[in-house]
């Protein structure tokens, strides 16, 4: 393969790779974010936790796998977002530190108080990471005020307060709602009774939600937000080098590659089918196909992020000539295509060993089951 495919498939992947962690942390994260709504006493949040707890870890192999393949295809981006998003991405990690404790020690105790406090602290872990991987991509939109010197030092001169601007706040609310109704879903197929009831509710409310301001999102950055263009002409062969281009910032340019690629319009619907047939599937109370159909509106509107900003993958507000993209943010070439070679040979085995585990533990959380097993269970 040549330099150029490699650069692109690695982009792919990546979305790949964000879209499992959406898929499938995101519904453990989604039933977390429901947990202290959905359960009303002790037994039914048992219940509602078990439902996720034995698979989460699992799941955070996505999440991992993501991270690491960012700091090894694209450790410029990984560098610059991690030194501007500092504060944002600790946030994250201390809201996702609630989890492996909480599954662990939530229910060794019997006292209310200590089980409620960790209830809470779940809710934490799987309802604030989402957000603010939302405000973080919402950034990405209006672009990032950071910019390299000769050197090629980044220097990041916004803050921590300028991320949680009224836009990239609609892109986290989004994310969470995509997240939540994710987690919904699954709650479905896995509960009954009183659970099973709210779970559907809280499915079609979220879902309704999501949809509404996922277009929301997408008339204002069609009407009101600036994209980037490159203007110079693009060697996808030649080596990595962010200042060797010119970029230019035009009303409306995140929309040009709907215009110039027919196929790309497909990923938004793909977004809008998936999140209306997940909300009708819940009204039918047909689970699985609600879940499914959510998988695929998580699908679009991570796509929908990516396909609008190709080439770039971290635009720059204060300096558009040191925007990341595609063609200049990248390993080397044997660095990808090793990284290529694992990817081929994992993926599938973290793919069939998922399924296997779910399948090993699948069925009905009931809270019957959980105070026969009290001693055994979450």
């Amino acid at each position: 393969m040549d330099y150029e495919t490699l650069k692109l498939i690695w982009w792919l992947l990546v979305g790949v790779l964000l879209v499992g962690f959406a898929i499938m942390d995101g519904h453990d994260m989604g039933v977390g974010t429901l947990l202290p709504f959905i359960g009303r006493n002790d037994l039914e949040r048992r219940a509602v936790i078990n439902t996720v707890a034995p698979h989460w870890e699992g799941n955070q192999v996505w999440f991992v796998t993501a991270g690491g393949a960012i700091f090894a295809a694209w450790p410029l981006v990984y560098a610059t977002a991690f030194s501007g998003f500092y504060w944002a991405m600790m946030a994250a990690l201390w809201a996702l530190f609630f989890r492996p404790v909480g599954f662990t020690y939530r229910s060794k105790i019997h006292n209310a108080t200590w089980r409620s406090t960790w209830d809470w602290g779940l809710f934490i872990g799987g309802a604030v990471p989402p957000i603010i991987f939302g405000v973080a991509f919402g950034n990405l939109l209006l672009g990032v005020p950071f910019h390299f010197n000769d050197l090629m030092m980044s220097t990041y001169t916004g803050s921590f307060w300028a991320l949680l601007n009224p836009f990239a706040l609609l892109a986290g609310v989004v994310s969470l709602g995509m997240i939540t109704f994710q987690g919904a879903n699954y709650l479905m197929m896995r509960t009954e009774g009183d659970i099973y009831r709210r779970a559907r509710t809280a499915s079609m409310l979220t879902g309704a939600l999501t949809l509404v301001l996922f277009a929301l999102a997408g008339v204002w950055v069609a009407s009101s937000i600036d994209g980037y263009v490159i203007t110079s002409v693009i060697d996808g062969n030649s080596q990595p080098d962010p200042l060797f281009k010119t970029v230019a910032i035009k009303e409306g340019a995140w929309m040009l590659n709907y215009n110039r690629y027919d196929w790309a319009i497909a990923v938004p619907v793909l977004a809008f089918i998936g999140l209306g047939l997940g909300v009708v599937f819940a009204q039918l109370k047909q689970a699985g196909l609600a879940f499914w159909s959510s998988s695929l509106g998580c699908a679009g509107i991570i796509g929908t992020a990516g396909v609008s900003m190709f080439p770039f993958i971290m635009p720059s507000s204060t300096d558009p000539r040191s925007s990341l993209t595609v063609y200049d943010a990248v390993s080397s070439p044997l660095t990808l295509g090793l990284m290529l070679g694992a990817t081929v040979i994992f993926l599938p085995l973290i793919a069939m060993y998922t399924s296997w585990a779910y399948k090993v533990m699948w069925g009905k959380v009931t809270t019957e089951f959980v105070a026969a097993n009290d001693k055994t269970v979450y």
